[in-house]
């Protein structure tokens, strides 16, 4: 272990990358750059709670089977077995670790927030890392991150050097023809407890679960995209079920073309900097792959 720490700390040759939440979107970004020779590492955060769990690595905390488009994650719960992990070409690195923690390993070439945390307070990513990327609400390029990336549903993979990524607007983007009707978010914060997993049938007016001891309905018919973890504490106002109304076209794991899109715009985002700074004669820690 001594000798693979020591080779993780003095080989710049695959950077290390930080990405903060363990989502579908977070999930995306991971593979791209994990198939593009990143070493990358999930903190996961609680908030929002993660539902579509079939296209994350967010099982892989509780080793559960995890795998995205053919890449797999595995958990990491200390520095030593998140080098271990990374040691292995194609794998991510999955932990409950937080960034302070992770920084006591070594600093990120790359950090990027991948949370989608609507409506909280949007940290500044600056010199934490050679290079910071913001993804979704909240962040301003050259104010609290490097590089910013739409993920709003009409703007989707937009990069921005300038400015500020869009507010919100509470309208969810279609799937087979439905929008917010096809979700349920919590009526109240509690503990969550559901026999049923991605992928299940469900009927309307089913009970998908209890939230604090207050049965919670599937919204239609359609088969479970997403659906918080039994046993997970979810606070008010969340989304807690997904419901895919497609029939056979429905879909529950790999990336989808949102995820996809946010990913590519983000190794984009990545070139983009070293270019820019190559150019100018800065020394970087980022390369194109």
């Amino acid at each position: 272990m001594a000798g693979l720490l020591h080779k993780f700390l003095s080989d710049k040759s695959g950077h290390f990358v930080v990405i903060l939440g363990t989502n579908e979107i977070a999930s995306a970004v991971a593979v791209q750059l994990t198939r593009e020779g990143f070493r990358v590492v999930l903190s996961h955060d609680p908030y929002p709670p993660v539902i579509r769990r079939g296209m994350a690595f967010h099982d892989a905390l509780f080793d559960d089977r995890a795998e995205v488009d053919g890449v797999s994650g595995r958990r990491a719960e200390s520095n030593l077995e998140i080098v271990q992990v990374l040691s292995e070409a194609g794998l991510v690195a999955v932990s409950s670790l937080q960034l302070t923690d992770i920084l006591a390993l070594r600093v990120p070439d790359i950090l990027v927030d991948a949370r989608i945390q609507k409506h909280k307070l949007t940290p500044n990513l600056r010199a934490i890392s050679g290079l910071s990327i913001g993804l979704g609400p909240n962040f301003t390029a050259d104010v609290n991150c490097d590089i910013a990336i739409e993920t709003h549903p009409s703007h989707t993979g937009e990069m921005l050097e300038e400015g500020t990524t869009r507010h919100p607007d509470g309208a969810p983007r279609f799937l087979g023809g439905v929008g917010k009707e096809r979700f349920v978010y919590s009526s109240r914060p509690g503990v969550w407890h559901t026999p049923l997993d991605i992928g299940a049938r469900v009927f309307k007016n089913f009970v998908i679960g209890r939230l604090d001891g207050l049965e919670v309905h599937a919204p239609m018919d359609g088969f479970l995209r997403g659906v918080a973890r039994d046993g997970a504490h979810i606070p008010e106002g969340v989304k807690l079920i997904e419901v895919d109304p497609r029939g056979r076209d429905s879909s529950w794991t790999d990336t989808d073309d949102r995820g996809r899109a946010i990913a590519e715009a983000t190794s984009k985002a990545i070139r983009s900097a070293f270019w820019r700074l190559r150019t100018t004669a800065v020394p970087v820690n980022v390369t194109h792959h």
